[in-house]
């Protein structure tokens, strides 16, 4: 069985580990001006602080983007997971707040549900023996 790494699953993980690391930085930031909603807020955890609902997301984004690069089984079900999870939020509030943001989310979490899911065949399971 082939097990390149698709030009998808690339550029999928690559947008993961590069938000990831923004949001990590931005918790040196004390506030963005530009930002609406807060990464607590789009998660459904507004009793969270901000500041720890970046690091969280930020810190779990980063692994699950490295599993899913390196084409771990587990990356492939962390980073279905995370994107069920995030749609589901984001669907609820696109249609409590009718905002941009929560529309890019859904349509980027599509895309990337879709295509892991036809790429699914690519992600080892834990007793493939590499050599």
């Amino acid at each position: 069985m082939n097990r390149s790494r698709p030009l998808g699953i690339v550029l999928i993980g690559s947008f993961y580990i590069f938000g990831s690391i923004v949001l990590l930085l931005s918790l040196f930031v004390y506030e963005l001006p530009f930002e609406k909603y807060g990464i607590a807020a789009r998660f459904a955890l507004p009793e969270v602080p901000e500041h720890l609902a970046r690091f969280l997301v930020g810190a779990s984004s980063l692994v699950m983007a490295y599993g899913y690069l390196k084409l771990k089984r587990w990356g492939y079900w962390f980073m279905v997971v995370y994107s069920i999870y995030f749609l589901s939020v984001s669907g609820y509030l696109f249609v409590l707040y009718k905002d941009q943001p929560f529309l890019g989310n859904i349509i980027w979490l599509v895309i990337v549900i879709a295509y892991s899911y036809t790429r699914r065949s690519r992600f080892r399971s834990p007793d493939v023996i590499r050599s």
